[in-house]
């Protein structure tokens, strides 16, 4: 299994230079965020990869459409990955416009506002990686997924701040615990970059 940061957004140039939120709602990738997004879906191409899962933040759903495209595969939606709600950057779109904006992506099953009222503290991302963790730990099978997700949340499912669009691969035993009940294992789980942005 995969977790992509997704590429640089409008927020990223902004907040990186001034520290200063630029209060952008749910931001796009730039142009260089789209690049970053075609060379990293390079790096997915050979790894056996059928099924993509993004957040419903643009610069997820972008990020991943670009990988889709290269891919031939389509996306799906998981509002576990989002995002943690702190900046203006993380007010999302409303299921209704995401529908209209992204007919061929189902958000069946998406709340209208799907995004905290009163943004997230790092013991609420904390039960929400957990709740992601546990949701691994019962799969079937998620060796062949690649999830577009966030800074936060691959801080708080890793332990790792990685740039934008760094891809990192997780082991089915990082996520589920020794012994013959496959308890699911402690954060944070082990993973290994295996592409980066800046390399």
């Amino acid at each position: 299994m995969y977790l992509l940061r997704h590429g640089e957004s409008e927020f990223n140039v902004h907040f990186s230079k001034t520290r200063i939120d630029p209060g952008i709602e749910d931001p796009a990738l730039t142009d260089a965020g789209h690049a970053q997004a075609a060379a990293a879906a390079e790096h997915l191409v050979d790894r056996g990869i059928r099924r993509i899962v993004a957040s419903p933040y643009r610069r997820a759903l972008q990020t991943a459409a670009i990988v889709a495209e290269r891919m031939g595969l389509g996306i799906e939606i998981e509002p576990l990955v989002r995002e943690r709600c702190w900046f203006v950057c993380d007010i999302g779109t409303p299921a209704s416009r995401l529908k209209a904006d992204w007919p061929a992506i189902s958000f069946d099953g998406l709340p209208e506002r799907w995004w905290p009222e009163i943004g997230e503290n790092e013991e609420e991302l904390g039960v929400r990686c957990l709740a992601f963790r546990d949701k691994l730990a019962i799969a079937e099978s998620w060796h062949d997924t690649v999830f577009v997700t966030h800074w936060a949340f691959i801080r708080g499912l890793t332990g790792l701040t990685v740039p934008n669009c760094t891809l990192l691969a997780l082991d089915r035993s990082h996520v589920v615990g020794p012994g013959p009940e496959e308890s699911p294992g402690d954060l944070p789980l082990g993973a290994t970059i295996v592409h980066t942005s800046q390399s």
